[in-house]
């Protein structure tokens, strides 16, 4: 196999989409390294892994040879990005997106090598565009055009206000791969819009269009909805470490092998040798644990990742947490569920009383630590392992 499609190989791994690849085959051909953007608006502090899909990539390339540019977009974060909103989004304060930024640079050199990033704020050449150079550049592409994007098309048909500003997000995350001569550009399936915009953006101002990459987005820890802060159902990268995997390890079996596709650094070839330990018999539970190990050796360290092992054992020593136990999905009708009626719905107390009765006894766990408040809700988007004296358990699914 050839230098260029072993490369490739690489890049294609976990990748949704790639426009196109025959130009990123002559671009990787040419053998000097391209400049590989990803742009983040910083409209929370801290990070979650279903963000680190996409750095993890950012990483592969570096890895390859390629200069990353990791754009943190201060001044679009100030505007708003429509992506996915059924209304308007509100703006951050230039406060904010400062503080924001600061976290962000701190927290993506746990992946990315520091000497092949740079790290680059969109407001260094918009705060430098005249006003009559913004017109100009929205004068390049059409309201028709914005209203083919999906968000933008669902609620202009149902009525639903669209202000003029979330028109110049697009164009001003196009033009950022203008100002930045980006080569390549990665974005999550739900800014395909966006990025091919850069592709136009760059054809008009003369330069070799950019190849756009898509990573899928990561499915939070219910395995349905992406991973969300705003759903519950995330792994912070700066979480305590025994957190971290207490929550890797109430994932579904099934779901492991997605946040190995997406999140591990292991070959594939090694993962796929883990399919097949499960397949002839091995515990999932055993193959969780190595890719817990790895994730939290990452964010914190080896000495971290083996004392969250140890004491998660230690919660569920002996067999106590049974390897095979029922598996459920229950709805919460207003985004939250009493934990009294969850434990109900799951079968595993007759009554709510009872549940309350077996909390003020502090014979309810969720997974594996105790729970005193009978008051607690629990979010919808989440999945835990909830346990109610020493035999009954189960893991449930909140909708």
């Amino acid at each position: 196999m050839s230098a260029v499609n072993q490369a490739l190989e690489q890049i294609k791994r976990g990748a949704e989409e790639i426009l196109v690849e025959e130009e990123l085959k002559t671009k990787l051909a040419r053998g000097t390294p391209l400049r590989v953007k990803a742009g983040f608006d910083p409209t929370a502090p801290d990070l979650h892994l279903g963000h680190t899909v996409l750095i993890n990539k950012l990483r592969q390339f570096q890895d390859l040879g390629h200069e990353v540019l990791f754009l943190i977009g201060d001044f679009t974060g100030m505007i708003g990005d429509p992506t996915g909103k059924n209304t308007t989004r509100p703006p951050l304060t230039r406060d904010a997106v400062i503080e924001n930024a600061r976290t962000y640079e701190q927290q993506i050199f746990k992946i990315l090598d520091p000497e092949k990033t740079l790290v680059m704020f969109n407001s260094s050449w918009m705060n430098e565009m005249s006003t009559a150079e913004l017109i100009q550049l929205a004068a390049k592409h059409t309201v028709a055009r914005m209203l083919e994007r999906d968000d933008f098309s669902k609620r202009y048909k149902s009525g639903q206000p669209i202000a003029i500003h979330e028109f110049l997000y697009p164009l001003i995350q196009g033009y950022d791969s203008v100002a930045m001569r980006a080569d390549v550009e990665l974005g999550g399936t739900d800014q395909k819009f966006n990025l091919l915009v850069g592709r136009e953006l760059q054809k008009h101002y003369g330069q070799e269009q950019q190849v756009v990459l898509t990573m899928p987005l990561l499915e939070g820890l219910d395995g349905v909805q992406k991973m969300s802060k705003s759903l519950g159902n995330y792994i912070g990268i700066d979480e305590p470490a025994e957190e971290m995997f207490g929550k890797l390890m109430s994932i579904s079996d099934e779901l492991m092998w997605r946040y190995f596709e997406l999140l591990s650094f292991r070959p594939m070839s090694e993962i796929e040798d883990f399919k097949k330990q499960v397949a002839d018999g091995a515990n999932p539970r055993d193959i969780k644990f190595l890719l817990c190990e790895e994730i939290i050796s990452r964010f914190h360290d080896k000495a971290a990742a083996d004392k969250a092992k140890a004491s998660f054992i230690a919660r569920f020593q002996k067999g106590a947490m049974p390897d095979d136990m029922p598996e459920l999905e229950l709805t919460a009708p207003d985004g939250r569920l009493a934990i009294a009626n969850l434990l109900q719905q799951a079968g595993l107390v007759k009554s709510t009383s009872e549940a309350l009765r077996m909390i003020k006894q502090g014979a309810v766990r969720i997974d594996g630590e105790r729970i005193e408040d009978g008051k607690l809700t629990i979010a919808a988007g989440t999945r835990h392992v909830y346990q109610v004296g020493k035999r009954r358990f189960a893991r449930v699914t909140l909708v």
